[in-house]
């Protein structure tokens, strides 16, 4: 078997390959440096009665960076304070007045339906993207579009006021 530092220079292009067809663009210097672990991990593994190392090592490392996506994606789920993400998109205004419904929906003009319906979800009821995905019986990855564009627009029209 060949050194890690001859390994690394062999197998750069293919951490990079791997990379990009997973469609990391976010922390791809954190991804690389999983790769690399990935890399050492399949070298120390690898029995080399049972096959061709590249292959190997190219599952090896794959199923490292969907295993660090997974949990990232899970950190993100139950660690991000959907109001703040709102108020953050509120921010310049003056404080706003006491939050009733036509309040809120005064600020939702311009939104789609479903965008607006997330707004509302969110302040009012205080819901997270789960609870308002399992209420509308979509998936959560559309009121994540939903909050997106909602955030999107309330930035844009707060940017126009400024």
């Amino acid at each position: 078997m060949e050194s890690y530092d001859q390994l690394v220079v062999q197998y750069q292009p293919m951490i990079h390959k791997i990379i990009k067809s997973l469609h990391i663009y976010k922390n791809e210097d954190e991804f690389y440096q999983t790769g690399l672990i990935g890399l050492w991990e399949a070298a120390q593994a690898f029995d080399e009665k049972k096959g061709n190392f590249s292959n190997y090592a190219y599952t090896f490392m794959k199923g490292k960076m969907l295993l660090q996506m997974n949990q990232n994606n899970h950190y993100k789920e139950k660690h991000i304070y959907q109001q703040q993400e709102f108020f953050d998109a509120m921010d310049g205004i003056e404080p706003l007045p006491f939050l009733e419904k036509e309040t809120i929906q005064s600020y939702c003009e311009g939104l789609t339906e479903k965008e607006a319906k997330w707004v509302i979800a969110m302040s009012l009821d205080q819901l997270s993207i789960k609870e308002i995905a399992e209420r509308e019986k979509v998936s959560i990855s559309a009121v994540k579009q939903w909050r997106s564009g909602a955030i999107r627009k309330l930035r844009e029209t707060i940017a126009t006021y400024n």
